[in-house]
């Protein structure tokens, strides 16, 4: 057994997570919760002052969770790479977005990387976590590791371990969802996995780093696919006046053969709309077109435009144009439960709406405030309206784009007369005659 491999068994190993976000933050209260000294690294100054408090900015991570670990003196946050110098293991969870020309945008890696290496030593574990292209792990981290006079697989090591993080989910954690991981070398993996072992219920080893960047992609072009074809149905019924919602239901009674997947106004999240370009534009430096991602992303793409069309439809059926009416979009987030407001299709719609010359609010239980965006910075400090009935009868539309608990539904109905719902949360519910239009 190595030395590091000692130091995580008796708990002596120090840890850093460099990206306190929704990957990086609970992973690194798991290492800590589970006895191991851990560096929480971030550039932002007001996450690395908000968790040395004890305190959360995650809705979903509670409050006391951060504070019962750094009350016992096994986590602590920073903004210095020179904690790296103390750290047995190196585990990186920065963003993988992707540039305005779809291509892969590396820059977070990349320079966290460079931070890095300076203060690499011998008998160190660095693991990436961050989803990206096959082949990222040994074309960036690898050789600017061994730049520095270390032998990956001797001196230290290198493995890739992509996250499985599913905000708001109380079915599954991070220590829950089987962990796979791939070595740069047989002997990474063994330090990969003896690290994960220690927070994770199951560890999967695979072939390479290579392999496991490959699964965490298949994983999000899988849904990514089947989203699109949904997508694509529900357009198809519309036309054919057929309640794709119904068709959906009836499908999954099928024990076999059939998975449900919903349709909606668009994706959002760090993952799937962001995972599946990255293997495209991977695929093309060995001359390969991945026609089925690029129509499936092309067809989710879309959707925020479809809807649009059909907020129009709604309204000039009561005589009225997009332009000049005043429409409240329900859900800022990009999913149900969750103050996760990444590549939310919300901010698509919003502008598109906007655009367009509607006045466009939101209503978002789980977020009060617009928080700063890269492509979508004019509602940046826009509040959610407050929920009551002058509010909301006011509006000459209402477009559901979230689904969330929280929505009083009843009061909903009661009080708009005119609600465009894109996720079928009115489905069941008794509403007026004309009232509600599925989209």
């Amino acid at each position: 057994m190595s030395s590091l491999q000692n130091k995580i068994t008796a708990g002596d190993a120090v840890v850093t997570v460099v990206g306190m976000g929704y990957v990086g933050l609970p992973l690194a209260l798991n290492f800590a919760k589970a006895g191991l000294q851990t560096f929480g690294l971030d550039i932002d100054v007001n996450k690395v002052e908000t968790l040395n408090k004890g305190e959360s900015y995650i809705e979903h991570i509670e409050t006391g969770r951060i504070a019962a670990v750094v009350d016992g003196g096994n986590f602590s946050a920073t903004t210095d790479f020179a904690c790296v110098a103390k750290s047995d293991a190196i585990v990186i969870c920065v963003p993988t977005p992707l540039s305005k020309y779809h291509e892969p945008d590396l820059s977070y890696v990349v320079s966290t990387v460079e931070s890095i290496v300076p203060h690499l030593k011998a008998g160190q574990l660095v693991s990436l976590e961050s989803t990206t292209y096959p082949g990222t792990t040994d074309e960036e981290l690898l050789p600017r590791i061994e730049a520095q006079g270390l032998k990956v697989g001797e001196d230290c090591f290198l493995v890739f371990s992509p996250e499985r993080e599913d905000p708001g989910n109380p079915d599954f954690t991070n220590t829950t969802i089987p962990k796979v991981i791939g070595g740069t070398t047989p002997a990474c993996l063994v330090e990969g996995e003896a690290l994960y072992n220690l927070v994770c219920d199951q560890v999967v080893p695979v072939s390479s780093t290579r392999a496991a960047e490959f699964t965490k992609l298949l994983e999000n072009i899988y849904r990514s696919v089947n989203i699109g074809l949904v997508n694509e149905m529900k357009i198809v019924a519309e036309a054919m006046n057929v309640d794709i919602w119904e068709v959906i239901q009836a499908a999954a009674t099928k024990p076999f053969g059939f998975t449900p997947f919903y349709p909606g106004p668009g994706l959002g999240g760090h993952c799937i709309p962001i995972d599946p370009f990255y293997l495209t534009w991977k695929a093309k430096e060995y001359n390969i077109h991945t026609r089925f991602i690029e129509l499936a992303g092309e067809i989710n793409e879309s959707m925020p435009q479809h809807v649009v069309h059909r907020v129009s439809d709604k309204l000039n059926e009561q005589s009225k144009a997009v332009r000049g009416s005043k429409v409240l979009v329900m859900g800022l987030a990009y999913k149900s439960n969750v103050d996760d407001v990444r590549e939310s299709a919300s901010f698509k719609l919003m502008d598109l709406l906007a655009d367009s010359g509607a006045e466009v609010d939101y209503f978002d239980p789980h977020v009060d405030e617009v928080p700063p965006t890269r492509e979508h910075a004019r509602w940046t400090g826009r509040k959610s309206i407050e929920w009551n009935q002058q509010n909301v009868s006011s509006y000459d539309c209402v477009l559901i784009a979230t689904s969330h608990d929280k929505y009083n539904l009843d009061e909903l109905v009661e009080w708009s007369d005119t609600i465009v719902d894109t996720r079928n949360l009115l489905g069941t519910r008794e509403t007026k005659a004309g009232q509600v239009l599925k989209a």
